[in-house]
């Protein structure tokens, strides 16, 4: 395989064998329906669970700090997952390492499902997350390599859909199918949406697809890439835009109850509102990127920062908070399709740099959770955590800016 690198600095493979491609600009390949298929089986896998804790616990007679600890638990093993196993499957076929990622997740979530016990339960949330990093970072690798170069942000948004849908669709999911035929039930629903992925990824993903400018054997030339500033910047951006807008929505319940006067059961659909502001976020960030990267990438972080100080000033209004949570959602995903490509586009196509973005990712959620906590503790009320996610984005917006600016300065020396 041959290689260069055109004028924005992207680097491209070149093959005698081209991957399929859609045919017009409204036409999406199968195979990238196959990979949101999985996007969504494991997006609602994260999110269900909350909609059912409180079964959970009493089925296992847990205290609700264990049952918690099924999210915390899957949440760490997402990011070690995410460089463990593509490191680990680096040698082997994309394809065939989607496949087997999917594989994994079905098996997971069957644990879940006929979990005997509470030790079983999270094993199988383990098990399930280990495969929710290295799926979304080489499945976004996968999904560029399926369209032409100047749609690849737009085709890992399509991809990272059936995560955003998940989101809007996972706790009230599992609330209903919880409520009507027990917890279980809901895990034997996403291990049946699963299998439908794993038959869909095998059967619609071409073999042939070469998503990287490094082959996926090169374990050493993947991690040569993190040598670049521009990788190491652009995954600390990750991590921060995530941290601020996971630190106020962690703790955004309280407000809308303690601060907006909103129900306890108004939360669910206000939830949704937010969820819908993701989905609308990445359609809006992933054809942003792809005119004009850098510049969609500050004015997404910019527009979260702004959004959430506004939120925080505003709390009290209702009217003024749904319309909030909505641009919380919009703003805060609207950079993530651009920031996968940017990172692989410095990383030479790095598979192992496109699951380290989902790991920051993670990073910068815990972060954000234990800042926005801090801020609850130290009695700042719960407006707080909306200021302090505000304040954690304002330094990713410094972060990218000086990425933008100094891979702009290594471009135009000639």
């Amino acid at each position: 395989m041959s290689q260069f690198r055109d004028r924005t600095g992207t680097f491209h493979g070149t093959s005698t064998q081209r991957p399929p491609r859609a045919d017009g600009p409204g036409r999406l390949p199968p195979g990238l329906i196959a990979l949101a298929l999985g996007g969504f089986g494991i997006g609602l896998t994260e999110f269900l669970i909350a909609g059912l804790l409180p079964q959970v616990a009493s089925s296992f007679a847990v205290s609700e700090a264990a049952a918690g600890r099924l999210i915390s638990g899957y949440a760490l093993s997402v990011a070690v997952g995410a460089i463990v196993l593509t490191a680990a499957t680096a040698r082997l076929p994309r394809k065939q390492v989607l496949v087997g990622l999917v594989a994994l997740f079905v098996v997971g979530n069957l644990l879940s499902a006929v979990a005997p016990n509470y030790s079983v339960m999270m094993l199988g949330r383990v098990v399930a997350a280990l495969c929710h990093g290295s799926f979304f970072g080489i499945g976004s690798l996968v999904a560029r390599g399926l369209v032409a170069p100047e749609r690849k942000s737009r085709a890992v948004a399509v991809m990272f859909a059936g995560l955003t849908l998940a989101n809007v669709l996972g706790v009230p999911f599992g609330a209903l199918v919880g409520e009507r035929w027990g917890w279980r039930a809901a895990f034997w629903a996403v291990t049946a949406i699963g299998v439908l992925a794993l038959a869909g990824i095998a059967a619609l993903v071409p073999a042939s697809v070469v998503p990287a400018s490094i082959p996926p054997t090169d374990l050493r030339a993947q991690l040569r890439a993190f040598r670049s500033s521009q990788v190491w910047l652009t995954l600390t951006a990750t991590a921060l835009g995530y941290g601020g807008m996971f630190g106020a929505f962690s703790y955004i319940a309280y407000t809308f109850t303690e601060v907006g006067g909103f129900s306890a059961s108004d939360v669910a659909w206000l939830l949704m509102v937010y969820g819908v502001g993701l989905v609308v976020g990445n359609v809006i960030g992933g054809r942003a990127a792809d005119r004009d990267r850098d510049r969609a990438l500050i004015l997404a972080l910019l527009g979260l920062t702004v959004t959430l100080t506004v939120f925080g000033l505003l709390a009290a209004s209702a009217p003024a908070s749904v319309v909030l949570v909505f641009l919380m959602g919009l703003t805060g995903f609207a950079a993530v399709p651009g920031m996968i490509t940017r990172v692989t586009d410095h990383a030479h196509g790095a598979a192992l740099a496109a699951s380290a973005n989902v790991s920051a990712s993670n990073v910068g959620n815990a972060l954000g959770a234990w800042l926005g906590g801090l801020a609850l503790s130290a009695g700042l009320g719960y407006r707080a955590p909306l200021f302090v996610g505000a304040g954690i984005v304002a330094v990713a917006v410094a972060v990218m800016a000086v990425a933008a600016r100094t891979a702009r300065a290594i471009e135009e020396i000639p």
